[in-house]
């Protein structure tokens, strides 16, 4: 029998290292990201300097990205996710050996840690740009959902596994901040059979000798001769990405407390039914981009999610209103791999590290504002449903746009559809 050519099992021994390390640094960002605010407690840091040191910690995530990110195509793939490794050891060793602040913040800034759980760090960008080199262009879209859903599953388990290490700790009578130290070195661990694996990869990751940039006639942020390409989806992303930062996980589930007061564990596992069914959706992109082609996949199935999130806030009681999450996200991960596989498919082989850095940041600017301003809304009653409208709203200006402007841009394995 035929093995089905979008199957995630037909990698090369390459695309197989990459999943692997995909999956070891999300569990470590799930293992660290639920208790970090908890540790920096313990510690006796202060709410404001845990502010800080989280802040610090996402600008400095974004500077050090962009600056691996856009000379990785020209100085080495694997020689800046090396350096990324490097810097994940570093962090750890860091919180291990000290609870002073300042030195906390330093590491914070300049090393890789997630607060978040989800992806930080030069890692993704160029991680996507090497495995693109291993796969035919009709598979590529298919093998970054199967990439986007093992990288959630690595950081739930991550998750799971740092409350079972903080609990074993407890037991064993470590107290206080001693007894997330041991996360510290589980993650430095990470970091260093990161490394190895990435010291294992093959000169086959990296950009082809043939198109390196050297040659081009400019180079900005790593890119010539898609660099207004480039730009042009990274404001549009940008623009997604601020709608998108109106309807965290955690302003939903606020404004589901306060205009139904759900209990904790009903909410619990509302989310938890919605983030599965956003990792099938995501996976569901594959097969429809290669019928109908990348952009119209990322278009008209964003349009009808953006439709019904605005919806979620008008309907009359809570199961309906949970009905309308649950149909937005059964489809509103399709435009993810879509628009991951489109930046790849567009650019020159030597600039898809950078194109995927440059978007990449574009997107977490875009996410870092809006979020407050959904929080000073969600705290008025009148206006605490439009955040809703507001994601929406934006969302769907974003598709029109990115339509309008990427309609003809087919990339090659979507000619003829």
């Amino acid at each position: 029998m035929s093995q089905d050519r979008s199957s995630p099992f037909r990698l090369t021994r390459d695309g197989w290292l990459l999943f692997v390390t995909r999956c070891l640094r999300l569990f470590g960002y799930g293992l660290v990201s639920v208790f970090l605010v908890v540790y920096l407690g313990q510690t006796g840091l202060s709410d404001e300097q845990i502010g800080v040191l989280l802040t610090a910690t996402l600008l400095g995530d974004m500077a050090i990205s962009l600056w691996l990110t856009t000379r990785a195509d020209r100085l080495g793939r694997r020689r800046m996710l090396l350096l990324g490794g490097v810097l994940m050891v570093f962090t750890a060793a860091v919180f291990v050996a000290t609870d002073n602040y300042w030195l906390l913040l330093v590491a914070a800034t300049v090393g890789v840690l997630s607060p978040t759980g989800n992806e930080v760090g030069p890692f993704l960008a160029i991680e996507q740009a090497a495995l693109s080199q291993t796969v035919a262009d009709d598979r590529r879209t298919s093998i970054f959902a199967w990439y986007s859903l093992v990288g959630s599953l690595a950081t739930a388990l991550g998750a799971l596994s740092g409350g079972l290490i903080t609990q074993f700790a407890q037991n064993a009578g470590a107290t206080g901040a001693g007894r997330y130290v041991p996360l510290f070195f589980v993650y430095g661990g990470v970091g260093l059979v990161l490394m190895l694996v990435f010291a294992i990869l093959s000169s086959a990751t990296e950009a082809p000798p043939a198109h390196r940039a050297e040659s081009a006639p400019k180079v900005t942020l790593g890119l010539h001769r898609s660099r207004g390409v480039v730009l042009h989806l990274a404001a549009l992303f940008a623009l997604d990405a601020f709608g998108g930062g109106f309807v965290i996980q955690s302003i939903v589930a606020g404004w589901f407390d306060r205009q139904f007061r759900v209990e904790p564990g009903f909410l619990g596992g509302i989310f938890f039914g919605a983030n599965l069914l956003a990792g099938a959706s995501a996976l569901a992109a594959g097969r429809l981009a290669k019928r109908f082609g990348l952009i119209n996949t990322m278009v008209f199935t964003h349009l009808p999610s953006n439709l019904l999130l605005i919806l979620v806030p008008l309907m009359p009681n809570l199961p309906l209103a949970i009905t309308v999450l649950l149909l937005r996200f059964s489809i509103s991960q399709m435009d993810v791999p879509t628009r991951q596989s489109y930046t790849m498919a567009v650019v020159s082989p030597d600039e898809r590290s950078a194109a995927s850095g440059v978007t990449g940041v574009a997107r977490s600017i875009g996410a870092a504002v809006s979020p407050s301003l959904a929080a000073l809304l969600l705290a008025w009653p009148a206006l605490m449903s439009l955040p809703f409208i507001l994601a929406g709203g934006i969302k769907i200006v974003y598709d029109l746009l990115l339509y309008r402007s990427f309609v003809a841009a087919v990339p090659p394995e979507d000619r003829g559809k």
